[in-house]
């Protein structure tokens, strides 16, 4: 008898949840760890691949047993991810040869600044949809394999293989049979062409990457293979679904057509906005990436605008600073004090991306006075994540022209009710909150069960979404444009701080 659930694995920055969906979407099993970080010199940010593999399946084995099904129950699993990070393992032996290069990792900006002085920025923008950022993927591939030694020779001879994290777990997945990886994953690279819907060989010559460690790219909802009995669980189960973690929330935040607006906030704040079959070309501040792409149907794609560090910056409170214990406790202090006693915080603990996209751009807590207290720095924390958000949502609309009338909110700090409410303050424009913020792994489960049958179609995925709260702007114009004056002021003294003529 075929199986009823779907899995969703969701491997992210700082940990791996797993979820599994009865044919209801309803959550019955859920599992989740953090994966340790690790940052070996300002500015580099790695992980361990071991650790991502293991915790994920260790998280999926804990959603199984919260769920009390066995593997055979499972229709399908669905991958989400992390995108943009690095991972390159030996073809043959399946181990990997470095540590994964994160998508918050700044250490080729300079290999990036001589990409543009060259003047490849609008080469680059038209082929990928992307600007010339440390952020992707292509440029740290590259450094891998000059500063590991030996790497470029055995990747030239076929030897490695690359890819994004969604790769390496369906590598491990299938016992090492699949190398491949999805639309979504590849158009966040710098390295795939988003017309085409291939790896440009201009691209890979300009950046020095070889063709040989390129993954196969399929649509999202797509049957890639069946896990590996030995490798996962012991059972054989459909991987029918593959989605960057952003794309993943777009889809189930259930934002299909096009002007349908959702921010998420993780590890980073990640406005997107679905354009239909159009990508925008005049972009410079704002990303043209492909969406969720359903197999035989033309490709879908979006606007985004990533700001690297919102819940970095609350984890930074608490673990570099220690004024709180847990995040939740934010809220709280907010609340306590009137507003920020002037102070500012902008969070460029890893440069600023969009609109600003400054890799040299740092943290910055301006208007500190004696009677600053822990309350007014974490207000000001929160405060800088709905002033990013406001940036990309204004660049967002004067370069699509299209008017985002509502913002779908979701991600660990949508539970913030102080700061949702800041948000749409903000904004001037309702924040609507769904009752399962976990989007990002509900997206991948969804594609997985939608390409199974689990589910029949799109219209009944918008009907699983459900809002939980909505939040309506209340600050008035004057006050909201005045804070934002101010707010604009704090990260104009952020920029070029490190950069290397100062």
């Amino acid at each position: 008898m075929p199986g009823t659930h779907v899995l969703a694995v969701d491997q992210g920055t700082t940990g791996s949840t797993a979820l599994v969906l009865d044919p209801d979407a309803r959550i019955v099993g859920r599992g989740y760890a953090e994966i340790p970080q690790h940052y070996p010199r300002p500015g580099w940010v790695e992980h361990d691949p071991a650790d991502l593999w293991e915790v994920s399946r260790r998280v999926a084995e804990a959603a199984l047993a919260d769920a009390g099904i066995r593997p055979g129950d499972l229709a399908a699993l669905g991958i989400t991810n992390q995108r943009e990070t690095v991972v390159l393992w030996d073809r043959r032996s399946g181990e990997p040869v470095a540590n994964a290069v994160v998508w918050q990792d700044r250490r080729t900006a300079r290999r990036c600044e001589d990409l543009r002085s060259r003047g490849l920025e609008r080469f680059v923008r038209d082929r990928t949809g992307l600007v010339i950022d440390a952020y992707f993927s292509g440029t740290k591939v590259a450094w891998l394999l000059d500063h590991v030694d030996g790497l470029r020779r055995r990747a030239e001879r076929g030897e490695l293989c690359f890819g994004t994290v969604d790769s390496w777990l369906l590598h491990r997945l299938t016992g090492g049979r699949v190398h491949a990886t999805d639309v979504t994953n590849a158009s966040r690279t710098m390295l795939f062409n988003i017309d085409t819907l291939e790896w440009d060989e201009e691209l890979l010559a300009e950046l020095d990457v070889p063709r040989e460690v390129l993954p196969e790219v399929h649509p999202s909802l797509h049957e890639f293979a069946e896990t590996a009995p030995g490798a996962f669980l012991g059972a054989s189960v459909p991987v029918a679904g593959i989605l960057g973690d952003q794309q993943a929330a777009l889809f189930a935040q259930a934002c299909f057509a096009s002007g349908q607006t959702k921010n998420t906030y993780g590890t980073g704040s990640f406005v997107l906005s679905h354009t239909g079959g159009q990508r925008h070309f005049d972009q410079t501040a704002m990303l043209s990436t492909i969406a969720a792409s359903v197999e035989g149907e033309p490709t879908q794609y979006a606007l985004e605008g990533a700001v690297f560090a919102t819940g970095s910056a609350v984890q930074w409170l608490r673990d570099e600073l220690g004024i709180i214990r847990h995040a939740s406790e934010t809220e709280a202090l907010a609340r306590s004090v009137e507003d920020t006693g002037d102070v500012w915080f902008v969070p460029a603990l890893t440069g600023l991306g969009a609109p600003h996209w400054d890799p040299y751009a740092r943290g910055t807590v301006l208007g500190l006075t004696r009677g600053t207290s822990r309350a007014h720095l974490a207000r000001a924390v929160l405060e800088s994540i709905a002033y990013l958000t406001r940036d990309v949502v204004e660049a967002m609309q004067r370069q699509s022209g299209i008017r985002i009338g509502e913002l779908r909110a979701d991600g660990g700090a949508s539970a913030n009710g102080w700061l949702m409410q800041f948000q749409a303050d903000m904004l001037g424009i309702p924040v609507d909150v769904p009752e399962q913020i976990e989007t990002t792994s509900l997206g991948s489960a969804f594609a997985a069960g939608l390409r199974t049958g689990v589910w029949k179609d799109r219209a009944e995925l918008a009907r699983i979404r459900r809002t939980a709260h909505r939040y309506e702007p209340s600050l008035d114009q004057d006050r909201r444009e005045a804070r934002y004056r101010r707010w604009k002021q704090a990260v104009e003294r952020s920029l070029a701080w490190a950069a290397p003529d100062r």
